[in-house]
């Protein structure tokens, strides 16, 4: 796993922090914007094509195998690459091809809230680096991250491993050289929570009804340490220095 991609020009890189600050990995999708409100149709309904024309399927059974590959691996196009020979590259741009800032929705103040929490920000999204760029860039969220790993950055081995990979988070801990209390993994998926916090890291639960899976909890689990509804509570209940 590679070293994180700066966020711009003047962000800090990670060779900077301080031993024991905080490191953030925040999510993206239906953590930092609500990608239920209309994100997640347009990317489902443009890998539903993207199966349909790369199998030759019906779209019934480019949903049904759509659905799979996320299941089983985390991301659809690693199980078009491992099972069908697709090129990942290619699937994940079309799969993405849509115009982001007109279905965005995410609560007010982010940028300025985000920056109240002391110490690395560094954006950790199963999504292609291209369209997390241009949904923080809609969000006005850049100038905020330090730094950016994406999905084409988690390859181990010649294969991808994305959220929630222990061998992935394994990898980060390595890369990132801080102690695992020091990092905090904000999320809004449940199963990648899991596996950060049986490394030691600490976690926080972001509530998103939209989240498949995660719509059913309603308590706090023993790999769960805050459960909140917006980044502004966090930055709320996060103790000062």
């Amino acid at each position: 796993m590679r070293a994180p991609i700066r966020a711009h020009a003047w962000a800090r890189p990670l060779s900077a922090c301080r031993p024991d600050e905080t490191i953030w990995l925040f999510d993206l999708d239906n953590t930092l914007h609500n990608a239920s409100k209309g994100i997640f149709q347009a990317i489902d309904g443009r890998m539903r094509i993207g199966v349909a024309e790369t199998l030759g399927v019906d779209m019934d059974e480019a949903d049904r195998l759509r659905l799979k590959y996320w299941q089983r691996y985390g991301a659809t196009m690693i199980g078009l690459q491992r099972h069908h020979g697709a090129d990942p590259a290619t699937f994940l741009k079309h799969a993405h091809d849509f115009d982001v800032p007109a279905l965005l929705s995410a609560e007010r103040g982010l940028a300025s809230q985000l920056r109240r929490l002391p110490g690395y920000k560094l954006l950790l999204t199963n999504a292609p680096m291209d369209y997390a760029h241009r949904v923080l860039k809609a969000l006005n969220l850049l100038p905020v991250f330090d730094g950016l790993w994406a999905i084409e950055h988690m390859q181990l081995q010649g294969r991808y491993r994305p959220k929630p990979s222990q061998a992935l988070m394994k990898q980060a801990l390595a890369v990132l050289k801080s102690q695992a209390r020091d990092i905090v993994l904000v999320e809004d998926t449940l199963r990648n929570l899991k596996s950060a916090r049986q490394l030691g890291m600490q976690t926080i639960h972001i509530y998103n009804a939209g989240t498949p899976f995660s719509a059913l909890y309603h308590g706090r689990g023993p790999y769960v340490d805050q459960r909140i509804n917006r980044i502004a509570q966090l930055v709320k209940n996060w103790p000062r220095p």
